[in-house]
């Protein structure tokens, strides 16, 4: 992965060597997750999971303006983070499944998946749980001055935990290299944000003076082209940054979440899917510019469907953690 400052000269980096890899990348989270609820419809996965579908843009978009010792902190919809960041599909699944290769060795399940070694601090169940622990590494890389980068992804509904001002109030007080991403997918689990949240989500960070930026989630050229500007930023020692992206979730807030009429209507996810997709909308591009052909775009779907279909097959294969673990990564 080149770095970001590399990447900010778009003359000597070829169009198809930048966004054709976006766009697999796109497509292997979209495909991961689909898995993910297949393997939950037939009873092979135990317990919930949050599916990223419709949120890929986002996630490859940020990441890909990023070091590889850059670090993120995700949420409780964090496999598309995961991904963006160097994660393995086996692996991946295999945490999913509780079995023993996975990156928790199986104990830590969807919500808890964490990858130190590509810069992944951790997924967090907790609602806003990452942003202490962003605004933390963000700290130690300014005292360590490695140029680093901290990313804290979170939802929306984050939005009412304290924690965040707390977080932004020092980031901004002490110029620390974090930049906080807020995922506006419209729905707080089953509540429309305009319920929960008074006010403009911008005026927000801009009270104590931190860099803001609007994307349109679906658009991953604007993305990761922001992202590009406030990393760098952060990377020169100007602070902290606040970039939202309006997106949106095509499932339920979780795999069980499958009405979903109560609270959204058929009309609306379906112009979301069909309008604004973020699969799509690169694809067009790509074929529009002649740096790909339809043939080519199918090339890769195909290919990352097999290469998922293999991943879960290897998770289901392996074994569950042994009775003599019982004891092992427990602190008390």
């Amino acid at each position: 992965m080149k770095t970001a400052r590399k990447r900010t000269q778009h003359q000597t980096v070829p169009e198809g060597t930048l966004w054709l890899p976006m766009y697999r990348q796109m497509v292997t989270i979209r495909e991961f997750e689909e898995k993910v609820n297949d393997l939950y419809t037939r009873a092979i996965m135990p317990g919930l999971a949050h599916l990223y579908i419709g949120q890929e843009s986002v996630a490859v978009g940020v990441c890909s303006a990023l070091r590889p010792d850059d670090t993120i902190t995700s949420t409780h919809r964090g496999h598309g983070h995961c991904l963006a960041k160097g994660a393995s599909t086996d692996r991946m699944f295999a945490e999913l499944l509780g079995k023993e290769p996975g990156y928790c060795r199986g104990k830590g399940g969807s919500m808890h998946i964490a990858d130190p070694q590509v810069g992944n601090l951790g997924a967090n169940a907790i609602v806003g749980g990452g942003i202490g622990i962003a605004t933390g590494a963000a700290f130690s890389a300014k005292q360590r001055g490695k140029g680093q980068v901290s990313v804290c992804f979170f939802g929306e509904g984050a939005l009412g935990q304290g924690l965040l001002y707390e977080a932004m109030n020092l980031a901004q007080l002490w110029k620390l290299p974090v930049i906080y991403v807020c995922e506006n997918n419209l729905y707080n689990e089953y509540t429309h944000f305009s319920e929960t949240t008074a006010g403009e989500i911008t005026a927000r960070p801009q009270a104590f003076g931190i860099e803001t930026a609007v994307a349109d989630g679906q658009d991953i050229q604007a993305v990761y082209s922001l992202t590009q500007r406030l990393v760098e930023r952060a990377r020169l020692g100007k602070g902290p940054a606040f970039l939202l992206c309006n997106t949106y979730r095509y499932h339920g807030h979780h795999v069980g979440d499958i009405n979903r009429s109560y609270y959204r209507s058929k009309e609306e996810e379906r112009e979301w899917m069909t309008q604004r997709d973020p699969i799509q909308r690169l694809a067009r591009w790509l074929i529009g510019q002649g740096i790909s052909d339809q043939a080519a775009i199918d090339r890769i779907h195909s290919e990352v469907k097999d290469e998922i279909e293999a991943a879960a097959r290897l998770a289901i294969a392996a074994p569950y953690p042994g009775p003599g673990e019982v004891d092992q990564d427990v602190y008390a």
